[in-house]
């Protein structure tokens, strides 16, 4: 006998159909799954052996075959446990009354027959609606993600049983209830206000900027003078993610596993900070099955590298792609896949290797062969993705103790939101074009027209600096965006002149 059942598996972001064909004949008993399983989904002869057993259910004491069709497509994790204990029952029971392969089933099941949780249900879901299918059963702990779908049907099962009962007509389960997504809201709590930020008029300017923008941002000082208070500022300025964002968000996380059941849907922008151990693979993704990496999660948020120069040096060369495409593509042996990572990049470092270099109370006592050997562990073609490098001071034990009261987020993020629906309206027509930090070169000569005044001051610094093409294009869409905070339509001489002050380190190699 031959039964037929619909699953999806998943390749990086996107899920594929999984057509799984369960046969029984008679010969000596026996299970075997086909079709490029890994380890995981071999595993599941026995998993589905005793959930059925559990659930009070015939297993067949038959030679037992099933197929994953594509046969040549790797299939891995538990994604498909539920879908063969289906067919299995379908085989030996009767009195289904709906076609089940007009369901797509999906779940990882417990030897009691309990349904256990899946990664990437929401990219699993998404791409089945998109292949035309609408009605789902999944496991009961991943109801959170598919409530945000529409135009589909999805049945949360607790149990192997509940799921029979179901497709026989027994006892219907409860349609999971969608949700609307509520943009920002009061649910969106961070845990560091920047009015906690003593002092640092100069940096929280520069982050301002930066935000409001999407630019990438380098924070030079002294050990304790608040640089890693300041990143971790950045997510409560930065405005507030839309449907489409929140849901490619969650759809990594939702892959990595490390999404919220309770929440459901990703609603903050993400924060991620590696320590400077982590490996290339950690950062990019990849391993045996191609995961999403750091970078990745970071995708829509913000990548804070604490002590950027601590770093290996290949692992700070692996951002130089997704910092110029938004994208990463890792290639394995067994897949090639691309991974969303457009993220804002933070990095702090210290002017010198004992942090003293420049400051005005403690005397340094690194050589400047130290010095430079320090600050070059950062390449000069990272170096120019950053737009802005940024000094910041010791804090003084005044501001400490001032009671003056600093800047909220709340006020800050108001107008990066002002400064954001200017470039939103600027770029509507642009093609992946959302913030100043998008531009290419032909949106740069169409919205950043400079005056012969403009472009003398960028001639004398482009000179005296020894910049970079690259880091005049930066220049340039930092001014634009410093223009647009003042709601100047056009990018005057105070604009450049600030810009070019955000390069601290191209000023220190002169």
């Amino acid at each position: 006998m031959l039964a037929k059942v619909t699953g999806f598996a998943l390749n990086g972001l996107e899920g594929y159909k999984v057509d799984i064909e369960v046969d029984t004949h008679n010969g000596l008993p026996s299970f075997e799954i086909v079709g490029l399983p890994d380890a995981a989904v071999k595993e599941a002869r026995e998993r589905v052996r005793s959930a059925v057993k559990n659930s009070g259910r015939t297993f067949p004491v038959t030679r037992i075959t099933v197929n994953l069709a594509p046969a040549d497509m790797k299939k891995e994790g538990a994604y498909l446990d539920l879908a063969i204990a289906v067919g299995i029952i379908k085989i030996t029971s009767s009195g289904f009354t709906d076609n089940i392969t007009d369901y797509v089933i999906l779940g990882e099941l417990s030897l009691d027959g309990s349904i256990r949780p899946i990664k990437g249900i929401l990219p699993l879901l998404i791409s089945a609606s998109a292949c035309g299918y609408k009605k789902f059963i999944i496991p009961y702990d991943n109801a959170g993600e598919a409530a945000y779908i529409e135009n589909i049907t999805v049945y949360a099962a607790k149990t192997l049983n509940q799921v029979i009962d179901h497709l026989k007509g027994i006892t219907l389960i409860p349609e999971v209830e969608k949700q609307k997504f509520v943009k920002g809201g009061a649910e969106v709590v961070y845990p560091v206000d920047l009015s906690l930020v003593k002092g640092q008029a100069v940096a929280k300017r520069a982050l301002e900027i930066a935000v409001s923008g999407g630019h990438n941002i380098l924070f030079i000082g002294p050990p304790g003078s608040g640089k890693s208070m300041l990143a971790k500022c950045i997510p409560s300025i930065m405005p507030d993610m839309d449907f489409e964002e929140a849901l490619e968000t969650t759809k990594i996380h939702s892959v990595a596993g490390r999404l919220n059941a309770d929440e459901g849907i990703v609603k903050t922008r993400p924060f991620m900070s590696p320590h400077h151990t982590a490996t290339n693979i950690s950062l990019i993704g990849g391993s045996q099955a191609v995961k999403p990496g750091i970078i990745s999660l970071a995708h829509n948020g913000v990548l804070f590298l604490d002590e950027m120069p601590e770093y290996p040096r290949n692992t700070l060369e692996a951002l130089r792609q997704p910092l110029e495409d938004g994208v990463i593509t890792v290639s394995r042996a067994k897949a090639n896949v691309t991974f969303p990572a457009n993220f804002m990049l933070c990095g702090s470092m210290n002017p010198c290797p004992c942090g003293n270099y420049g400051s005005k109370k403690h005397v340094c006592k690194c050589s400047q062969a130290q010095i430079l050997k320090y600050k070059s562990k950062i390449s000069g073609p990272l170096m120019d993705r950053i737009d802005l490098q940024v000094e910041v001071d010791s804090v003084e034990y005044s501001d400490l103790i001032s009671d003056t009261a600093e800047e909220t987020s709340a006020t800050v993020k108001a107008r990066v939101n002002r400064t954001r629906e200017i470039q939103r309206e600027r770029f509507k027509n642009e093609l992946k074009v959302n913030t100043n930090s998008d531009m290419g070169e032909k949106q740069i000569k169409k919205y950043c027209a400079l005056s012969p005044e403009c472009e003398e001051i960028l001639r004398s610094a482009f000179d005296s600096m020894n910049l970079s093409a690259r880091a005049r294009s930066r220049i340039i869409k930092v001014a634009r965006t410093i223009a647009d905070m003042d709601l100047s339509e056009t990018i005057l001489p105070q604009h450049i002149l600030e810009a070019v002050g955000y390069r601290s380190l191209d000023k220190d190699n002169v």
